[in-house]
């Protein structure tokens, strides 16, 4: 079952207001830029890089992923190992909360959004 209207308006906001503070100038997006996307149940934060070798091609690097379970109504927080598979964030699993995922988010205990 996919989220609601209501419920992919609430993320477009706190998200995309999240996603908008950590944009870099508008100078440098041609090059890097980070966005968002709503599927499913899930939301997922991404950086846009060129390529070193072919600036015209943008390569897509995941930061993070959160999805919603309707059941139970939380957020479940995820990120991308080095296997390419997305791992729950042991610090911060879950959270009934968008804003205090984001904040996780945010804050990158581990380093593991962020680097």
């Amino acid at each position: 079952m996919s989220l609601s209207e209501f419920e992919i308006k609430r993320i477009e906001k706190y998200v995309g207001n999240f996603v908008e503070k950590r944009r870099p100038a508008p100078h440098r997006r041609d090059h890097v830029d980070l966005k968002f996307r709503i599927s499913n149940q899930s939301f997922e934060i991404y950086e846009l890089r060129a390529r070193f070798d072919d600036p015209h091609e943008m390569l897509e690097t995941p930061v993070a992923k959160a999805t919603f379970v309707k059941s139970s109504k939380i957020w479940k927080l995820y990120w991308m190992r080095a296997d390419n598979k997305w791992h729950g964030y042991k610090p911060f699993p879950e959270s009934k909360s968008i804003e205090q995922i984001l904040e996780a988010i945010q804050n990158d205990a581990r380093g593991c959004f962020w680097g």
